[in-house]
């Protein structure tokens, strides 16, 4: 199996998760209370469905923010796939901490390990293609670097992480601008070595885009003919990414033309979380 992708260099881990405990413990875990302070146990974390599994960096701090004489031993590799019934993770340490975890830990796997799955599911159908699936920024809040490091678990690709690393120029840019050309000009004197991706919206945009000299143009919401016009007409002048409207049903058929990339706020917008479940197996 390849290698798992490493989080993003931006991400912090800890920050995420200390957000999460202080929204579910509070002041403190009242029913927790009821359990020695003493005790020490022993549980285990499997999944009750199929799928590709993600999330483990964020269990470890979870159970270290908590407790950090819980031991997490991860059963799973990040980016693998993973079948009903089998563990995923071997906790030990202070009863209290490991119940006062169990929900936070298993809302970043079953969320990140949804998102992983649904990636892998659509980045199969489009394999016998040059296609990659992108991401895009509809994620859910707070989550989102964590979200993105699980598209690239599941074998999909990151689109830009958010509104600073890379230029896409929209019907509003351009307006505001007055072109294409203006606003690609624009860009590349501001911030010369910052990608530039023009968003066009019929054939007659896509040639001021060309002209203009984007790197990467995104052809929205184009009809399947148009798509196949659009490869044609570029002829390997920029990437060409398809974008708006795609669905499963018609995702093969737009790979299949020949775009560099598809572009999908289904991968991380749609997802359904994977269910997990925690028991205690000794204590």
């Amino acid at each position: 199996m390849a290698r798992p992708p490493s989080p993003p260099p931006l991400i912090n881990i800890d920050q995420q998760v200390a957000a999460a405990l202080a929204e579910d413990i509070g002041s403190g875990d009242l029913t927790a209370q009821l359990i020695p302070s003493q005790q020490w146990a022993t549980a285990r974390i499997i999944t009750r469905e199929a799928g590709i599994f993600c999330g483990s960096p964020w269990v470890i701090a979870v159970f270290r923010q908590i407790d950090p004489r819980v031991q997490v031993h991860c059963l799973a590799q990040e980016g693998e796939a993973v079948v009903a019934g089998q563990t995923l993770f071997l906790l030990q340490g202070p009863a209290r901490a490991l119940l006062t975890g169990e929900r936070c830990a298993l809302n970043f796997v079953q969320t990140l390990s949804g998102t992983a799955t649904q990636c892998k599911q659509l980045a199969d159908r489009v394999a016998h293609t040059q296609v990659r699936l992108l991401d895009t920024r509809k994620t859910l809040p707070g989550l989102r670097l964590a979200q993105k490091y699980a598209v690239r678990c599941g074998g999909c690709f990151n689109h830009r992480l958010g509104l600073y690393d890379a230029y896409l120029i929209k019907e509003n840019h351009i307006a505001a601008a007055g072109s294409i050309q203006a606003a690609v000009t624009q860009a590349r004197q501001l911030t010369p070595d910052r990608p530039i991706e023009v968003e066009v919206e019929n054939l007659d945009e896509l040639q001021q885009a060309l002209k203009a000299g984007a790197e990467m143009i995104m052809l929205d919401e184009f009809s399947l003919d148009d798509t196949r016009k659009a490869v044609a007409l570029n002829a390997g002048q920029a990437k060409l990414e398809a974008s708006g409207g795609i669905h499963a049903g018609n995702l093969v058929r737009i790979a299949e033309t020949g775009v560099d990339f598809i572009s999908l706020g289904s991968l991380t917008k749609d997802l359904r979380s994977m269910d997990l479940s925690m028991r205690l197996i000794h204590t």
